[in-house]
């Protein structure tokens, strides 16, 4: 007579959270994240790179939100990467415009004064995601 078989031990698969963007949508790759996040900077307002990385949870990886903003020209809708600058106020991506002033240029257009490419009143206009989206 064979042997009888234990029964199996059942295991237990447990998924990994997926992520969540501030609009509330799932299964959106970092990148996306990012650009959401960008697209409800207001007008007339900056955040940095830093600050858009806590708010997704990354607090770590603010050099792949400067990733994200620099191929966000392909996004649709449009992303503002004009209002993302660096923990200082400076225009750190304007090398990624299509000239080195465009930066500069989509900023005063909202009201935003630059001087030597850094951002007048940095931390007036400052935009924390993370406090104004209550995450």
């Amino acid at each position: 007579m064979p042997a009888k078989k234990s029964p199996a031990k059942k295991r237990t698969i447990v998924e990994k959270p997926k992520p969540v963007s501030p609009s509330g949508k799932t299964d959106r790759n970092f990148f996306e994240q990012v650009h959401d996040v960008a697209r409800m900077i207001p007008k007339g307002r900056v955040t940095s790179y830093g600050a858009i990385a806590a708010s997704l949870g990354a607090k770590s990886s603010s050099r792949m939100v400067g990733w994200a903003m620099n191929g966000c020209h392909l996004a649709r809708p449009k992303v503002p990467a004009h209002r993302v600058v660096n923990r200082i106020g400076m225009l750190s991506g304007k090398f990624h415009f299509a000239d080195h002033t465009q930066m500069e240029r989509l900023l005063a257009k909202e009201g935003v004064k630059v001087k030597n490419d850094q951002v007048v009143d940095f931390k007036k206009l400052f935009w924390d995601p993370s406090e104004e989206l209550g995450l």
